[in-house]
């Protein structure tokens, strides 16, 4: 009896055991099957999509505190389009050819390169001169117009790049003042014009009549200086270089646009500084442009006496704490490596390299509110750009 007994328990245990590792089994599976279920759903959720780069803002008009800064407009890095150049870049930013070669000085001019960044330099010291009327710093190939303000409003500078005089036809410094205003001009070449492009081959006639192929462009602002003037251009991408008999080119969208604010008798005063220091908040910064084939100055000591002056501004007083100190290694590194980039000079343990990878990224498309309205029908080719003939006043 107890034989029996023990075999009918023995048989009822391995059946339970036999149910429970079933059981289990099937717990099992169950779970790895809503585990992967979870899994699965958890993967098909959607990335998050990348927010979109901001749209650049213009970066030629600004207001700023005259006793408080020196420094206007920003920096900001792109990449190139299909098909882009340097050039045609420079005119979306409102920028001339040698500024955006400099800032970008490993990058091929005319094959960047698509998805290649690209840094915009649209951030200015202004010229050390007195902010009035149209001050023109050679070195930098730019133009800074500070509007008369009115009385309980900010002061306003309007900036834009220009083309200067070739070395041989070199732009002249010094003071002067725009003395009339023409619109629609005509061109009559001066006698010493005509004799060098006659002995060139290319002999130009007495007088070229208004229209697209006036080298003068639309607009121009003649300056008391005798046969000297600021004026438009028919050839847009000679906008940033030395190119002219000594006048000063603008973009034609530029011309047109300044040229109705800029009254007869406005001072002008042309420097070439190629060193500039400037205060913007606590902050000193240090733009340089790569020196003028034809300047033989001793810039180096030029540029100890601006520091001296920049230290002792009241602007120092009233921005930066005390014993503030320049970064030496950067601001070394600034002037050995002239890309027209401005540059805040008293940062500790900042390189010129981590400032432009902290720099705000933009979309590489026209500016809101642009001079330009991106009519690529002016510009020339990379080989049309190279080869031009230098027929501009």
């Amino acid at each position: 009896m107890s034989n029996l007994f023990e075999l009918q328990m023995s048989k009822t245990l391995s059946s339970s055991l036999r149910y429970g590792l079933v059981c289990s089994l099937l717990s099992v599976l169950f779970l790895l099957g809503g585990c992967q279920s979870f899994l699965t759903s958890q993967s098909a959720l959607p990335t998050p999509a990348a927010k979109p780069l901001p749209i650049a803002v213009a970066s030629h008009e600004f207001s700023f505190d005259p006793v408080r800064e020196d420094v206007v407009g920003t920096l900001r890095v792109i990449t190139v389009n299909e098909e882009d150049t340097l050039s045609d870049i420079a005119r979306r930013f409102n920028l001339g050819y040698e500024e955006i070669v400099n800032a970008n000085p490993d990058v091929d001019p005319w094959l960047p390169g698509t998805g290649t960044e690209i840094v915009i330099p649209t951030q200015f010291v202004l010229p050390d001169a007195p902010r009035k009327g149209i001050v023109i710093n050679l070195a930098a190939m730019r133009l800074f117009y500070f509007p008369k303000a009115a009385p309980g409003e900010p002061q306003k500078v309007i900036t834009h790049p220009l083309g200067i005089g070739r070395v041989e036809w070199k732009t002249p410094e010094g003071a002067t003042k725009i003395a009339s205003k023409k619109e629609n001009p005509t061109w009559i070449p001066t006698p010493s014009i005509r004799k060098e492009h006659a002995k060139n081959g290319d002999p130009l006639p007495a007088v070229v009549p208004p229209g697209p192929d006036n080298p003068m462009g639309s607009h121009v602002l003649k300056l008391a200086w005798p046969n000297y003037a600021i004026h438009g251009t028919d050839k847009p991408p000679s906008i940033g270089l030395r190119g002219s008999h000594g006048c000063l080119r603008m973009y034609p969208e530029d011309i047109a646009r300044i040229y109705g604010k800029v009254p007869v008798g406005t001072p002008v005063r042309v420097v070439n500084q190629p060193r500039l220091l400037g205060w913007r908040g606590r902050a000193l910064y240090l733009q340089a442009y790569p020196i003028l084939e034809d300047d033989k100055r001793n810039h180096d000591k030029l540029l100890k006496k601006s520091l001296r002056a920049a230290r002792s501004t009241p602007k120092e007083k009233r921005n930066a704490p005390p014993q503030v100190r320049i970064n030496q290694a950067l601001f070394n590194e600034v002037i050995r490596n002239p890309r027209a980039i401005a540059i805040p000079v008293t940062q500790p343990h900042m390189t010129l390299q981590t400032y432009l990878d902290r720099t705000a990224r933009a979309q590489n498309t026209l500016p809101l509110n642009a001079t330009w309205n991106g009519d690529m029908s002016g510009q020339l080719t990379a080989t049309e750009v190279l080869e031009m003939a230098e027929q501009e006043p």
